[in-house]
């Protein structure tokens, strides 16, 4: 094996990304150990900055988007004052409806019970219905059907009376 050889081996070594490698010929050996630290740090700060770079993009409209419902939030909270709101008990993607081809389980205005199914809560491919804890009529739906739920976020606004 020439000295032309041995440095394509070399160059190939570091491109694979191997960090050590043992060649055995029956007059000579040959180790090649590198180190992937630094190609792998730049690699990091890299993908790091367009980030870094988007957040501020995303966070620009965010103040936008609050300055407008600013208003109606308050009517909101009287709202709550005298609405019971229906809370998610997990995490997952709420679906309003059973089914794709199917009816969303309530509507606005609709009238509930005790017990009634509301929306259904995917988390982990399992289908958690979600069930009333109070009866009267649904006055708010907070929710847009398949989309991303917390824990204890409002779902829906019930008057009881």
């Amino acid at each position: 094996m020439d000295i032309r050889e041995i440095q394509n081996l070399i160059k190939f070594v570091a491109k694979s990304g191997a960090t050590e490698v043992k060649l055995e010929m029956d007059d000579f050996k040959i180790t090649i150990k590198t180190t992937n630290e630094g190609p792998e740090a730049t690699t990091t700060y890299v993908q790091q900055v367009p980030v870094s770079a988007a957040l501020p993009q995303a966070s620009a409209p965010q103040p936008v988007a609050p300055t407008a419902p600013a208003t109606p939030a308050a009517p909101v909270e009287e709202d709550n004052s005298k609405f019971v709101t229906v809370k998610s008990p997990i995490i997952g993607t709420l679906y309003r409806k059973p089914a794709p081809d199917k009816p969303v389980f309530v509507e606005v205005g609709d009238t509930i019970s005790k017990g009634d199914v509301v929306c259904v809560i995917e988390a982990m491919k399992l289908f958690n219905e979600i069930e009333s804890e109070v009866s009267g009529k649904i006055v708010k739906v907070l929710v847009d059907d398949s989309s991303p739920v917390e824990f204890d976020q409002p779902l829906f606004l019930v008057d009881p009376s």
